[in-house]
This record gives structure tokens, C-alpha cells and sequence, in this order.
């Protein structure tokens, strides 16, 4: 027998869940995961979240950095969606209860602890030390199981999306467990799925980035556009004991220093905001200095930082690296590219839709245009909950209120699907 929803959403990343904490506002709610509810890229995402949260911070810098780091194919009426809508999405988190880090001004408040990353001219990333992803996922996680409307079924893979009309309106989907195949009827799906780093032999997403939700939507006739531009996370942890560990960009914000086995530093000859630089840059220049000498990494030096800083703003870096022999207030890191996050996936306009009706997309498997080329970090998780606030509201026949005048369009999300 179908089950039937108002909502049918897939994949559980901040995407999947903020959407399904919103829809269910709205009616009932089914999600789909296919694996254990806190499995996802958004649970690995060290560094944080980024939003002008801060006066000496503006929408205009951020939007300025974005377009920067996306290497002129941005859209730049959707990155000014992010940017604008983003700071009221992170208070939301806040008020579901996500624990942010925080410290006292110069007046004794205390605040958010913002920190600063490549490619970004200001300090706006909020953080929960240095596992943001997992400290959001609980939060939501702890909403989502609170709505009576919503109902999650775990270690759950969605297969094909149903058509009907032309219209998108379920999906078949298998049980990993009983290895029965059912049927989910909805009045709008909402894709969030998540990336594909697993493609790629050397990646720092979690084993269930395979791209489903991208092939899904292909052969239900979506769109797809920017699909070449898989971003590389320049710092992945290298070590033959260990699968790809991500070293945060954060580490790079306090002053890390990027260096050669000789010791020698090389970023400052490549971007003049060096080791802060946007991710292509420095994931090509540790390429190209470890290419040209024959070596098997570079290496990241925070030995120089106060080591109580390190430790207390990097817990969960520090102890994975302790386990590998490595500890990283003494040793420099040894560090690769890695495949870290899909900038392209299924055209979706302002408000998650796709070209094929009743059919959304949000999260890493939607192209919004926000990226462009190369992702600004941090922009991911705050895409996630901007447009999945905005898909929730559209699916429900709800309007939301405009983010004041916006240009017009230049590359990567349509304004109509």
C-alpha cells in the first residue's frame, strides 16, 4: 500500500531536515534516509556556518566575497538571497536550540565567537567548535522527531521518482532491511540528498555521497547544470592509517601556515590573502609545489599558536590527529586535496523548484547558482536552510516576503524553471 504525504522529503543533511521542520508546519511530512538519521556531509562540516552577524561585518562584503570565490559564474540575485536571508536562518538554529561557540566583547557580552576562513574578508563563520555540522543536526534532528505530521524511516533508499502527468509525485523507495520496495506518495517532493563526493577515489564526504539524488532527477527529466565544478578541500588529513579527514579551513583562520617538507611556505606567491585564499587556489597550489618536488603532501603548521587555543578551538582535529601519532600543537599536518563538495547539481530558481513540476531541490544536489564555480567556504550549510526555508513555504502554496530589489540573473540557478 502507498504511503501517503503531504511532503515526501529525501536525504537527511541540514537540508532535509530544516525543510522538513518547516513543511510540517504546513502539513504532514514524510522523510526518507538512507541511512542512520545523523549520516550525512552536513554532520562533517567542521567549520561552521557563515552570516553577517557582526557590525563590523556587511551584506555587501559577503556578497562580494561570494561572487569573488564563485569566479564569476555566481547568479547574483540568489547569492543575495543567501546573504540577506541567511543571519534570521542562523537565529532560527539558535532558537531550535544549536549551540554555537561563543565569548565576551570588550563590554563583557557575550556573543558569538565568529570566525574566518578562505576567501572570506571579514570574521562571520559561527561555529560550535569544530563540529558545527553535528551540533545543527541535533538540534534539528530533536524538532523534526518532535512534529507529530513528520514521520522518518531510516536505512531507507530512494530509488526513482514517480511521474505522473508529467508531474513529480513520490518516489519508489527500498527498504534496506526487509529489502521490500515501497511506495511514497506526496503532493511535492523536496530533494535534498546530498553530494557525490564518492565518485571521486579520494573524498572527505561520509560513504552515502553517491550522487543518487542527481541521477534520480535526470532520469525523471530534470535539468542539470555545472556539473564540472566539483570542489576540492585543499586540506585532507594524509596518513595511510586513516580514510580522508577533513582538516578544517577554520584551522587556516587562526593562522595556520601552509609549508613544504623543506619547511618553506609558498601560498603568499599565489593569492595575496595566502594561506586565506579561496579553496581552488590553495588546493591548486599544494598541487602544483608537491607535484613539481615530488612529494607526497605539504603540510599544515600550527605549532607556532598557543596550544591551549589549538586545542580548545579544535578539539575533535586534535584528537583525531593524536590518534595517528600526530599531535598538531608540535607537528606539523601532513594534508592533500580531497574532493569535498558538488557547486553544480539539479537548476533549481529562487525558491527550490525545478523544471519538473511538484519537484524541489535543496541543499548540495541543487544548483541555486549561489557557488558559481567554487564554493565560498561555509556558504553550503547556510544554503541548505535559506532555501530550504524558501521550498517549504513555495510547496505549501505560501508566499514569502522579498528580500528587497535584486538584480537580474547572471549564471547557475533559473529565475523560472
Amino acid at each position: 500500500m502507498p504511503l501517503d504525504a503531504d511532503f515526501l522529503v529525501i536525504g537527511s543533511g541540514i537540508g532535509g531536515l530544516f525543510t522538513t521542520h518547516r513543511a510540517a508546519q504546513y502539513g504532514s511530512v514524510i522523510l526518507v534516509t538512507k541511512k542512520e538519521n545523523w549520516e550525512s556531509n552536513t554532520n562533517y562540516a567542521q567549520g561552521g556556518i557563515a552570516g553577517v552577524m557582526d557590525a563590523e561585518d556587511s551584506p555587501e562584503l559577503h556578497i562580494a566575497d561570494t561572487l569573488e570565490a564563485g569566479a564569476g559564474l555566481c547568479n547574483p540575485r540568489t547569492v543575495e538571497i543567501l546573504v540577506r536571508e541567511g543571519p534570521p536562518r542562523i537565529h532560527d538554529l539558535i532558537r531550535l536550540g544549536a549551540e554555537f561557540t561563543r565569548t565576551r566583547n570588550e563590554k563583557g557580552e557575550e556573543v558569538l565567537s565568529l570566525g574566518r576562513e578562505g576567501g572570506h574578508s571579514r570574521r562571520r563563520i559561527v561555529r560550535s567548535a569544530d563540529l558545527t555540522g553535528r551540533a545543527i543536526e541535533r538540534a534539528l534532528l530533536d524538532s523534526v522527531f518532535q512534529h507529530a505530521d513528520a514521520e522518518a524511516h531510516e536505512n531507507h533508499l530512494a530509488m526513482d521518482l514517480i511521474l505522473e502527468g508529467g508531474e513529480c509525485r513520490g518516489a519508489h523507495v527500498l527498504d534496506r532491511q526487509t529489502r521490500e520496495v515501497k511506495t511514497f506518495r506526496s503532493k511535492a517532493v523536496i530533494l535534498a540528498s546530498g553530494g557525490l563526493g564518492h565518485i571521486y577515489p579520494h573524498t572527505t564526504n561520509p560513504a552515502i555521497a553517491t550522487g543518487d539524488g542527481v541521477a534520480m532527477s535526470y532520469r525523471a527529466g530534470a535539468a542539470l547544470a555545472n556539473m564540472e565544478f566539483i570542489q576540492f578541500h585543499p586540506t585532507s588529513l594524509c596518513h595511510p592509517a586513516a580514510s580522508s579527514f577533513l582538516i578544517s579551513e577554520a584551522v587556516r583562520g587562526e593562522g595556520g601556515v601552509l609549508r613544504l617538507a623543506d619547511g618553506s611556505t609558498f601560498m603568499a606567491k599565489y593569492h595575496p590573502l595566502a594561506e586565506l585564499a579561496p579553496r581552488d587556489v590553495v588546493a591548486r597550489a599544494i598541487q602544483a609545489e608537491t607535484l613539481a618536488r615530488g612529494e607526497e603532501c605539504a603540510y599544515l603548521d600550527v605549532t607556532h599558536l598557543d596550544p591551549d587555543l589549538v586545542r580548545s578551538h579544535f578539539p575533535t582535529i586534535y584528537a583525531r590527529c593524536l590518534d595517528y601519532g600526530i599531535d598538531m600543537t608540535r607537528d606539523w599536518i601532513p594534508v592533500v586535496p580531497a574532493a569535498h563538495y558538488s557547486c553544480g547539481g539539479v537548476i533549481t530558481d529562487a525558491y527550490g523548484r525545478t523544471n519538473v513540476p511538484r519537484l524541489y531541490a535543496v541543499g548540495e544536489v541543487a544548483c541555486t547558482g549561489v557557488h558559481g564555480a567554487n564554493r565560498l567556504a561555509s556558504n553550503s550549510l547556510l544554503e541548505a536552510v535559506v532555501f530550504a526555508e524558501r521550498a517549504a513555504a513555495d510547496a505549501a502554496g505560501c508566499t514569502l516576503p522579498a528580500s528587497g530589489p535584486l538584480p537580474s540573473p547572471f549564471m547557475g540557478g533559473a529565475d523560472e524553471p
